[in-house]
């Protein structure tokens, strides 16, 4: 997806004309970002997935999404390599925003809600694809 976002982003902002070469460059990643100065597409994904696990955590017991988030179906397994849960995207999501103690954060709405904007305003550290 960050591939697919650069290029869009290369395509917008177009070619740079090099006057000590006297030729056409297409602008690096860095520069794309630099210019852009907005956060990724998978940045933005991982905080909305982020904002909807804390607000479903908040919710009472008896309410149907959290409900369905810790439902148990008791079915087996493919063969091989387990695919990822959203609960498996969550854990990583949250290890990579918030660190340490990221679970105890999430109950405290002001606090989560600190971090999640925090967060927002700075790029992610993430490696480049």
């Amino acid at each position: 997806m960050n591939i697919f976002e650069r290029k869009v982003y290369g395509r917008i902002l177009g070619s740079i004309y090099d006057n000590e070469k006297e030729n056409w460059r297409i602008l690096t990643n860095n520069k794309i970002y630099a210019c852009v100065k907005k956060p990724t597409i998978i940045e933005t994904v991982r905080l909305n997935r982020l904002h909807w696990f804390g607000h479903v955590q908040r919710m009472e017991e008896n309410r149907i999404p959290k409900r369905v988030l810790y439902v148990n179906l008791r079915t087996t397994r493919l063969r091989g390599r387990p695919r990822n849960r959203w609960q498996d995207a969550v854990r990583e999501d949250g290890r990579i925003v918030g660190g340490e103690g990221w679970q105890e954060k999430l109950h405290n709405k002001e606090e989560w809600k600190k971090l999640k904007t925090a967060r927002s305003r700075h790029i992610l550290l993430m490696p480049m694809e």
